[in-house]
């Protein structure tokens, strides 16, 4: 059997000691998919290197709201450093809660969000 899927697009962003990775890919029967992959370099004190790898997988009927939400987040990221309404030693506001999903309330047995940063995963 051949396999007819094929990449149709690559981009890499290299920002610090993180790389992503925009990749457009097709499905055997020709749909178009996006992958996003996030890969951070870890370097090791004996001079050896590995990579952290995290990868979404977009498909074309989400294309659409996802691009609505990276756009309304950037928007409000925008909105937040233009008035100055931010400030990193003020407590993270509420976040929306998502189409359908828990509004964070912890009604309903649902757990409340927690905020998480993420560059601090790999800290021991």
């Amino acid at each position: 059997m051949v396999d007819d899927r094929e990449d149709v697009y690559s981009k890499a962003v290299r920002a610090g000691k993180r790389t992503y990775f925009f990749d457009v890919k097709s499905t055997r029967g020709r749909d178009l998919y996006l992958t996003i992959t996030e890969s951070k370099k870890h370097t090791h004190d004996d001079g050896t290197a590995t990579y952290e790898k995290h990868k979404i997988f977009l498909y074309k009927e989400d294309f659409e709201k996802f691009l609505d939400g990276l756009r309304d987040a950037y928007d409000e990221i925008d909105r937040l450093r233009a008035t100055g309404a931010y400030q990193q030693d003020q407590p993270a506001p509420r976040t929306a809660p998502p189409e359908g999903g828990n509004d964070g309330s912890g009604e309903g047995g649902r757990d409340r969000f927690t905020d998480v940063d993420f560059d601090d995963l790999d800290r021991s």
